[in-house]
């Protein structure tokens, strides 16, 4: 074996966010930049559980290049067993499957997941753990802090893999399986849903769809669940072949970056009768139907109210989670199964604690994200599949599903608007200003409502006893409204400053006005406490979900 010590020097802004390391390509290029983290992360897992990974990504630019170094590298540090996706291709939530069912250490996945891809756009690199969920905050800080000391990696010289074919392959000490990244994935799905009922669906001749895999890493797995599996016709997928680039796109199923499949529900006569889109490394979801955009919020709601009706869910759930951004429509879902609802900061990290504790069986987040315990990752065809089947059993449209449960719950009217690329420095500000003003907002009135709570959200895990603190700001008012305000930790330029409005209708008021219109009032609210124009230079939002 031919392995070098290579003597490096530390990069200081290895730091791990919610979903890994995300930076531009450019960074990730430059020389020992990815060996370093890469040996960060190997160095990281304790001794004994050096046995076996996976390693797959979402076909962005720079993903088979660095495949290639993580295979030799993985051999020089030891490894027994790899497994690789065919073409460098694996889902994130594909990669949490092969984890579980192979019982294997842990696994690395390339990607920046709805972030853009190209030479000049996103890459990223993060580690899932023996559960199939990504590394809990233990864990990546203590990758960071090898990262920030690292002196040397290593590495074996060797030539190219052939990741094209399935097939055992041997490095050193190591055998290298590149296998079918879809297989384990589907097998998981026909065990959770009814393909029997969709498929009779999708044979009935009265039901249509359109699914955008935007160029991303969920077109092979829609091909085959979809089309050859459930027998939807293949000109209702669009954009299934995943590129480098994803076709020039912004891999981020929502309103704005979706717009072709959203153009397909502005034509009332040829709309299709349920649409759906999925992102760069498929674990977030996009749900349309004609005459309804489906909030990820309402979304999870629904799935709780309706989980019992699928195969994989008879027994009923266990109890629920949301990220604390996310709308409370599914707290009054839980108070009525009278199940538990946790209340989490954002990342799949934390739902992963609950489920392997067997409290909760669904949970998500309102950024497009939901899944359940089946593995330990958001997964976008996953909820894909689930409206489906709901669909095929309850024998309604999207909208006549999403007004029932209106009117038996009420509705949480909501919206997130993203403020991208502002100044650091401002955003900073801007939040630490109002941060240090929350004392002094309890009570404060503004027209006929004042605000009930104000604070600053801090996560104590019932699971393991860790403290999570400086969340996000949370503003409850007497009607029930709330304004949420945070940073992203997802992007690569400058700051995102999310903030999210939330209103509470009854079920006997008014369940269908315009959402922006219906949230008008805390939009002034907004710009009053933080002056958001001035302070992210922007006049409006630049997405608003």
């Amino acid at each position: 074996m031919n392995i070098s010590i290579v003597g490096t020097t530390p990069f200081v802004d290895q730091k791990p966010g919610t979903s890994g390391l995300r930076k531009k390509v450019t960074v990730f290029q430059t020389p020992h930049y990815l060996e370093n983290f890469v040996q960060a992360i190997f160095d990281a897992i304790p001794q004994g559980e050096k046995t076996a990974l996976v390693l797959g990504g979402d076909g962005r630019y720079y993903n088979r290049q660095a495949i290639q170094i993580i295979i030799r590298m993985a051999a020089a540090n030891g490894f027994k067993r790899l497994l690789v996706g065919q073409h460098g291709y694996l889902s994130t939530p594909a990669a949490s499957v092969v984890i579980r069912k192979q019982k294997l250490d842990g696994g690395i996945i390339l990607s920046a997941s709805h972030n853009p891809g190209g030479p000049d756009g996103d890459f990223g690199i993060k580690f899932n753990t023996r559960n199939g969920g990504p590394a809990p905050e233990s864990v990546t800080d203590r990758i960071h802090d090898i990262a920030s000391s690292l002196a040397e990696y290593r590495i074996m010289a060797a030539d190219e893999l052939d990741i094209d074919t399935c097939g055992c392959y041997q490095l050193g000490e190591t055998t290298i399986e590149v296998i079918d990244p879809v297989s384990d994935y589907v097998e998981l799905m026909e065990q959770l849903f009814d393909f029997t009922s969709i498929k009779a669906l999708f044979n009935s001749g009265v039901f249509n769809m359109a699914f955008d895999a935007m160029h991303a890493i969920t077109g092979p797995y829609a091909s085959e669940i979809l089309v050859r599996c459930l027998g939807a016709a293949e000109e209702s997928l669009m954009n299934i072949q995943p590129k480098e680039d994803f076709g020039g796109g912004h891999p981020d199923p929502n309103l704005v970056y979706a717009h072709e499949l959203v153009a397909l529900f502005e034509q009332p006569i040829t709309a299709p009768d349920f649409g759906a889109a999925s992102d760069g490394d498929g674990d977030r979801n996009m749900i349309l139907g004609r005459d309804v955009f489906v909030t990820p919020s309402d979304s999870l709601a629904i799935m709780a109210a309706n989980a019992h009706l699928l195969p994989g869910y008879a027994s009923g759930i266990k109890g629920v989670a949301r990220s604390m951004p996310t709308s409370r429509a599914v707290d009054l879902v839980a108070e009525c199964l009278g199940v538990e609802c946790y209340e989490t900061p954002t990342g799949w990290k934390f739902f992963g604690n609950l489920m392997d504790e067997g409290l909760i069986t669904l949970c998500g987040e309102e950024s497009f994200g939901s899944g359940s315990d089946h593995i330990r990752e958001k997964d976008g065809l996953w909820a894909v599949l689930f409206w489906l089947n709901l669909i095929a059993i309850k024998k309604q449209s999207v909208h006549k599903i999403v007004l029932t449960h209106w009117q038996a719950f009420g509705r949480h009217y909501y919206s997130r608007h993203d403020y991208e690329g502002v100044d650091q420095g401002k955003a900073s500000a801007m939040i630490e200003g109002l941060r240090d003003r929350l004392d002094g907002l309890n009570g404060r009135q503004f027209g006929n409502i004042s605000i009930t709570l104000a604070d600053d959200f801090s996560y104590l895990d019932p699971v393991d006893g860790s403290r999570c603190d400086r969340q996000g700001i949370r503003l409850s008012f007497s009607d029930e409204s709330r304004i949420v305000v945070r940073m992203s930790g997802t992007g690569t330029e400058g700051a995102t400053v999310r903030v999210y409005y939330e209103r509470y209708e009854p079920a006997n008021g008014k369940l269908e006005e315009e959402t922006q219109a219906y949230l008008a009032s805390l939009f002034v609210i907004a710009e009053e406490l933080m002056q958001l124009q001035s302070s992210t230079g922007r006049a409006k939002p630049d997405i608003i979900t």
